[in-house]
């Protein structure tokens, strides 16, 4: 059984794993052992894994299987200790891995970590997707050190100490595999986007422990397989997180968050269209909420089970206020300069 297992899972991703995969073979295969799992790719993705990286372990699906189930599925074949998730998009950088085992090693209380992400075309800025750990506001909204919405901060070194996170970020993810499977692993049923949320949020409702890890850090390329005004890529954000929400909150904020995200949600849809006239996005996001309807009551026993897991009424990294308001009525666009609590 190996210690950690890096697993990248891959769809007709044949020039990021030319790119990337070169740095995680050269600074992480004493460490690991790397893995990509193939969504099915159309591509040479399997070609060039062959020709080029022999030393790779290949898993081969004969579909899509999103990145969620995708996930579930390849780790279903890997026995390790930790699993370290990594999208094919990422640059990592010498001595990444060593901070993040040696933590783990030492904190049985924690179970997943993230490095710090910075953008690869300015290395000198967070990256979006996770910067340097993640969190939530009362309503669901998702926020990071290092970014806030669209405000991407400048890395300056503000956040580089080791801190608890709510989420970690599902581009560089280390997790122990007890967890994993003992939280039920990645919910297959949201295809893509919140995933990583939903099962950190989970793994906090029982009491387990998730980190950033700033002195180790990689450079992500962002935006996936999908541009970031993807109409695809809205329904699946707006349909997951509601969904997200409806598992996890507890009874007492469940109805009126759900109301007030009703409200929020349409007010998105008709700004998204008056302001920008981006009638794609518009349409996605009444297709999410009518999606998120038709499908709630398939989360009922999924509620039932986290609700009774709960160790806590209250999770610290799931803060009270609200990053709307403090976004765009305090105008508070840094982490920084968010309230504590």
């Amino acid at each position: 059984m190996d210690k950690v297992a890096i697993v990248i899972l891959n769809w007709n991703g044949a020039q990021m794993l030319a790119e990337y995969l070169p740095t995680v073979l050269n600074y992480s295969r004493d460490e690991a052992a790397i893995y990509v799992a193939d969504n099915a790719s159309t591509d040479d993705s399997l070609d060039l894994l062959r020709r080029r990286f022999p030393e790779c372990h290949v898993i081969r699906f004969d579909k899509n299987w999103g990145f969620a189930e995708g996930y579930n599925k390849a780790l279903g074949q890997i026995e390790a200790d930790y699993y370290l998730l990594l999208n094919s998009d990422i640059q990592v950088t010498h001595h990444w891995l060593t901070p993040l085992i040696e933590f783990m090693d030492v904190h049985p209380e924690v179970a997943a970590c993230q490095p710090k992400l910075l953008s690869i075309y300015n290395k000198d800025m967070f990256e979006y997707a996770g910067a340097s750990g993640g969190y939530l506001d009362r309503l669901g909204y998702p926020f990071c050190r290092g970014r806030i919405f669209d405000t991407v901060e400048q890395d300056n070194g503000q956040y580089d100490y080791a801190t608890p996170i709510l989420w970690a970020t599902g581009a560089a993810l280390m997790i122990r595999s007890k967890d994993y499977w003992d939280c039920g692993g990645l919910d297959g049923r949201f295809f893509a986007h919140n995933e990583e949320i939903d099962l950190c949020w989970r793994l906090r409702i029982r009491g387990r422990k998730i980190y950033c890890l700033p002195e180790s850090y990689v450079y992500h390329v962002g935006g996936g397989t999908l541009p970031k005004s993807n109409p695809m890529k809205t329904f699946l954000n707006f349909r997951n997180n509601l969904t997200m929400l409806y598992k996890c909150l507890p009874d007492q904020q469940l109805n009126g968050v759900m109301r007030r995200r009703r409200f929020l949600d349409y007010l998105a849809a008709f700004q998204t269209l008056i302001l920008n006239g981006n009638v794609g996005d518009f349409l996605a996001i009444f297709r999410a909420r009518r999606a998120f309807r038709r499908w709630q009551h398939d989360f009922d026993e999924d509620r039932r089970l986290i609700q009774a897991s709960r160790t806590a009424d209250s999770i610290p990294e799931q803060r009270s206020f609200s990053i709307l308001w403090q976004y765009y009525a305090k105008g508070r666009k840094y982490f920084s300069a968010l309230p504590t609590k």
